[in-house]
Protein backbone atom coordinates (compact mmCIF):
# COMPACT_ATOMS: atom_id res chain seq x y z
CA UNK A 1 0.00 0.00 0.00
CA UNK A 2 1.38 3.40 -1.01
CA UNK A 3 1.58 5.81 1.89
CA UNK A 4 0.55 9.39 1.24
CA UNK A 5 2.37 12.49 2.35
CA UNK A 6 -0.59 14.83 1.97
CA UNK A 7 -2.48 17.41 3.97
CA UNK A 8 -5.30 14.88 4.32
CA UNK A 9 -2.90 12.33 5.82
CA UNK A 10 -1.58 15.03 8.17
CA UNK A 11 -5.13 15.88 9.25
CA UNK A 12 -5.82 12.18 9.92
CA UNK A 13 -2.61 11.88 12.00
CA UNK A 14 -3.66 14.96 13.96
CA UNK A 15 -7.19 13.70 14.62
CA UNK A 16 -6.03 10.21 15.64
CA UNK A 17 -3.17 11.48 17.83
CA UNK A 18 -5.38 11.09 20.91
CA UNK A 19 -5.31 7.32 20.35
CA UNK A 20 -2.56 5.20 21.92
CA UNK A 21 0.65 4.30 20.11
CA UNK A 22 0.65 0.80 18.58
CA UNK A 23 1.97 -1.84 20.96
CA UNK A 24 4.28 -3.21 18.25
CA UNK A 25 6.14 0.14 17.85
CA UNK A 26 9.71 -0.20 19.07
CA UNK A 27 12.72 2.10 19.17
CA UNK A 28 13.09 5.76 19.97
CA UNK A 29 13.37 9.11 18.26
CA UNK A 30 16.77 9.77 16.67
CA UNK A 31 15.96 13.46 16.04
CA UNK A 32 16.29 13.18 12.26
CA UNK A 33 13.57 15.82 11.72
CA UNK A 34 11.90 14.01 8.82
CA UNK A 35 8.56 13.82 10.66
CA UNK A 36 8.68 17.62 10.94
CA UNK A 37 8.55 17.83 7.14
CA UNK A 38 5.22 16.02 6.66
CA UNK A 39 3.78 17.31 4.35
CA UNK A 40 5.68 20.61 4.63
CA UNK A 41 8.60 21.81 6.73
CA UNK A 42 7.38 22.93 10.15
CA UNK A 43 8.28 26.57 10.87
CA UNK A 44 9.41 25.50 14.37
CA UNK A 45 11.97 22.95 13.11
CA UNK A 46 15.59 23.81 13.83
CA UNK A 47 18.85 21.86 14.10
CA UNK A 48 21.46 22.02 16.84
CA UNK A 49 25.26 21.85 16.50
CA UNK A 50 25.12 18.02 16.33
CA UNK A 51 22.63 18.28 13.40
CA UNK A 52 19.83 16.85 15.56
CA UNK A 53 16.39 18.31 15.06
CA UNK A 54 14.86 20.40 17.79
CA UNK A 55 11.43 21.99 18.17
CA UNK A 56 11.62 25.70 18.91
CA UNK A 57 8.00 25.59 20.19
CA UNK A 58 8.44 22.52 22.41
CA UNK A 59 5.90 23.61 25.03
CA UNK A 60 3.26 23.83 22.30
CA UNK A 61 4.29 20.66 20.50
CA UNK A 62 1.10 18.80 19.51
CA UNK A 63 0.42 15.12 20.17
CA UNK A 64 0.80 14.16 16.52
CA UNK A 65 4.42 15.37 16.70
CA UNK A 66 5.16 13.60 19.97
CA UNK A 67 3.51 10.32 18.93
CA UNK A 68 4.75 10.05 15.34
CA UNK A 69 4.69 7.34 14.00
CA UNK A 70 1.72 6.14 16.01
CA UNK A 71 0.99 3.17 13.71
CA UNK A 72 2.73 1.35 10.85
CA UNK A 73 0.25 2.94 8.41
CA UNK A 74 1.35 6.43 9.50
CA UNK A 75 5.07 5.61 9.25
CA UNK A 76 6.26 7.67 6.28
CA UNK A 77 9.89 8.10 7.38
CA UNK A 78 10.99 4.46 7.34
CA UNK A 79 14.75 4.20 6.93
CA UNK A 80 15.69 7.33 8.88
CA UNK A 81 13.29 7.19 11.80
CA UNK A 82 14.50 5.45 14.94
CA UNK A 83 11.16 3.71 15.35
CA UNK A 84 10.15 0.42 13.76
CA UNK A 85 7.23 -1.95 13.90
CA UNK A 86 7.38 -5.66 14.62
Amino acid sequence: MKKNNTWGAKAKRTLTAILPVAKNRKGSCVSCGDCCKLPNVCPFLAFNAENKSICTAYALRPLNCRKYPRTRDEWLTEGKCGYNFE
